[in-house]
C-alpha cells in the first residue's frame, strides 16, 4: 500500500515537469500544445481574399492538396498562426475545392506557400471607370525557409514584412 502514494507522488512530480517544460520552452514539441481556437483561415472565395488583403495585414496562403505532408503542414500552420495572430493572417486553400484560384498561381508541386504583403490602396489617376471597383497592390514572394514559427519569423525580417502591431 505505501508504494502506491509513492508512484503517484512521482507521477505528479513528472506532471510537474512536464508542464513548467511546456510552459517555459518556446520551441518545445514532445506533447501536443494547447493552441485554443484555431486562427487559420479556410478559403472560400476570392472575394474573401481580397477583402482579408485589404485588412492591410502580411496574409500567408498555404496552397494544399491532401497528403501526409500536408498533415504537418496544418500543425506548423496552426502554431505560426496563434503566434502571429492578429498581425499576420494564416489562409489555407484547399486546391482540390478551388481549382481556378490555385491554377493562377502557376505551380505544379503542391504544397507551396505564398506570402501576400504591403497591399497600398493605388492613386486612380485619370477619370474612374467604375466607383465599385478598387485598386490594390501587393508584393507576393515564394516561401522557401524553414516550416515552422521560426522560419516566418526569420523570413519576415529578411523581406521586411512588419509581423507585429508596428508599422514603421
Amino acid at each position: 500500500m505505501r508504494e502506491q502514494p509513492c508512484a503517484m507522488a512521482d507521477q505528479s512530480f513528472f506532471d510537474r515537469m512536464i508542464s513548467h517544460l511546456r510552459s517555459s520552452c518556446k520551441y518545445y514539441t514532445g506533447y501536443p500544445k494547447d493552441l485554443g481556437p484555431s486562427r487559420v483561415i479556410h478559403f472560400t472565395s476570392e472575394r474573401e481574399f481580397v477583402k482579408l488583403l485589404h485588412e492591410g495585414y502580411p496574409v500567408v496562403v498555404a496552397f494544399t492538396i491532401k497528403g501526409n505532408y500536408t498533415q504537418h503542414l496544418d500543425k506548423v500552420l496552426e502554431e505560426s498562426a496563434v503566434e502571429f495572430y492578429p498581425h499576420v493572417k494564416f489562409l489555407r486553400v484547399e486546391c482540390p475545392k478551388y481549382p481556378g484560384f490555385c491554377i493562377t498561381r502557376q505551380r505544379k508541386e503542391y504544397p507551396f506557400i505564398e506570402i501576400f504583403h504591403s497591399p497600398e490602396q493605388a492613386a486612380s489617376q485619370g477619370r474612374v471607370a467604375d466607383p465599385n471597383v478598387t485598386k490594390y497592390n501587393v508584393k507576393v514572394l515564394p516561401f522557401n525557409y524553414d516550416l515552422s514559427a521560426y522560419g516566418f519569423r526569420e523570413f519576415f525580417k529578411r523581406y521586411g514584412v512588419h509581423y507585429t502591431g508596428i508599422r514603421p
